[in-house]
């Protein structure tokens, strides 16, 4: 028999959020898949979004140069850069954008072997993220040294936002003022929006877009967006049921013990799957479509669930640990995690990839094996 715990991606949904996004921003977008796509299978998701998307960003280079050798022939920008010369030759070669963020960067790119005015690189602005990216005060300067290097063909100028999830913090428009002071001279197309910025913060909607989390129908920090459409769900089965008394425990150390008489059934998946360990009794899980809740601690290959109050449930039923009736938001929320985490540690159970008439043959939506180096 085979296990029963699979994921769905829904391709049409992808889509669909993606042309929101582009919608809301009023430019172009970016499709963020890095991660494999946030766990959902990044040529996938490159391959279904292609026909549309302005183009995609990923974190490194073996990402990109795997979406190349997959056939995607979009704008790919390299979020992090290069890391070495042999990079920043590779990168040149398959014709891909590098975010720019520190002095060394432009070392390489000045040394590089380079035919003239030929990237298309992305400066990053440090505007209070502090994380990555140039001071404020070194914008203009750092443009400069890269117009200097003579192999630029463009640049777009960036930023990061570190709190955009939040109306209630005045972070985000602090970060717009700086950015834009620091800017104000210098020519190029912007991008301030992630996937948070676009959605609540009007002011910073410029020429490009990079829309991450949305794309997979999850807003960012559980805010509510109808429109969002789940990409994923995560699905198993109950493959046994038994009886508790009240006073009995249920799973490891005892952390569940029933307070009445108890229908129990028994999930083929856990944190091995990439199900949260951490998550509590109580953690939302729809059975056949309706509303229960996990009791006990999850296992390595297995959890419970309460069906006292499904007297239709049983041997069989279906179980969503994630998907359109769980929204994956609640179920990190329980466990005190972030959906991204969720979406991009789930491992071991096989994917299905719905919509864009049969998936346009599973061969070329494999998930990516990262198997490169830059050498």
């Amino acid at each position: 028999m085979t296990r029963p715990s699979h994921v769905v991606v829904d391709l049409d949904s992808l889509r669909s959020n993606y042309r929101l996004a582009r919608r809301i921003h009023g430019g172009r977008s970016l499709a963020v898949i890095k991660g494999d796509a946030y766990g959902h299978g990044a040529l996938a998701c490159a391959n279904a979004l292609a026909p549309e998307a302005d183009g995609f960003a990923v974190a490194f280079l073996d990402e990109a140069r795997a979406l190349r050798e997959g056939g995607i022939a979009n704008p790919i920008l390299v979020l992090e850069g290069a890391f070495n010369d042999a990079e920043l030759a590779i990168a040149n070669a398959l014709d891909l954008w590098l975010v720019v963020h520190h002095d060394e960067q432009i070392d390489m790119l000045a040394r590089g072997r380079i035919a003239p005015r030929r990237l298309n690189v992305w400066l990053k602005i440090d505007s209070g993220m502090h994380r990555a990216g140039f001071d404020c005060a070194d914008a203009g300067r750092a443009y400069e040294r890269l117009l200097s290097t003579g192999k630029v063909r463009s640049i777009t100028l960036m930023t990061h936002f570190a709190r955009a999830d939040t109306l209630r913090s005045t972070m985000t428009a602090e970060q717009i003022e700086r950015f834009d002071a620091a800017t104000r001279h210098l020519p190029g197309d912007r991008s301030l929006c992630n996937s948070a910025g676009l959605l609540w913060w009007p002011k910073a909607r410029r020429d490009w877009a990079r829309a991450g989390l949305m794309l997979y129908g999850i807003p960012p920090e559980g805010n509510e967006l109808p429109q969002l459409q789940p990409a994923m769900t995560f699905n198993s089965r109950v493959v046994a049921v038994r009886s508790l008394r009240p006073g009995e425990p249920i799973g490891y150390n005892a952390t569940y013990v029933a307070q009445r008489s108890m229908r129990v059934g028994l999930v083929c998946v856990g944190y091995a799957d990439g199900y949260p360990q951490t998550a509590p009794s109580g953690t939302p899980i729809a059975v056949d479509g309706r509303r229960t809740s996990l009791v006990g601690r999850v296992s390595m290959d297995m959890l419970s669930v309460d069906l006292t109050d499904l007297p239709d449930a049983g041997l069989g039923s279906e179980v969503e640990l994630w998907g359109r009736t769980i929204r994956v938001a609640e179920v990190a929320a329980a466990c005190g995690r972030i959906p991204y985490e969720l979406v991009c540690h789930v491992r071991r159970a096989p994917v299905t990839y719905r919509g864009l008439e049969a998936t346009t043959e599973n061969k070329s939506l494999a998930r990516i094996d990262l198997q490169y180096s830059a050498g």
